[in-house]
């Protein structure tokens, strides 16, 4: 898996962008979190999408708070943490959060959405 960092506004802007050609998947870690190491690992074990099917972008929320914000806003969606998103021509078509955060049911939300 080839996190894709994200570190600023423009770049969630810059995925809206690119959702319009391939889902984007937005993973927003806390790195003291215990339960969002966990989901990150999950996601690191089963992952077996290809950079041009689903990118994968990576927010470290502690360092980037306003990124997170801004993404709350932007998509909708109540702030979480550890929180996994998937961006689909600019909209937020899937977000889990927790222990709910797994490859699988990231492909069920894209069946869903075909």
């Amino acid at each position: 898996m080839n996190w894709l960092p994200l570190t600023s506004i423009e770049g969630v802007e810059s995925i809206k962008t690119r959702s319009q050609n391939v889902p984007c998947l937005i993973f927003k870690h806390s790195t003291t979190c215990s339960i969002s190491a966990i989901a990150k690992d999950r996601l690191e074990r089963e992952w077996d999408f290809s950079e041009a099917e689903m990118p994968a972008f990576y927010l470290d929320l502690l360092n980037f708070r306003p990124v997170s914000n801004h993404i709350a806003e932007t998509f909708d969606i109540r702030h979480e943490s550890p929180q996994a998103l998937i961006i689909l021509d600019g909209t937020c078509i899937y977000d889990a959060s927790h222990l709910d955060i797994s490859v699988e049911e990231l492909k069920e939300a894209m069946e869903s959405a075909a």
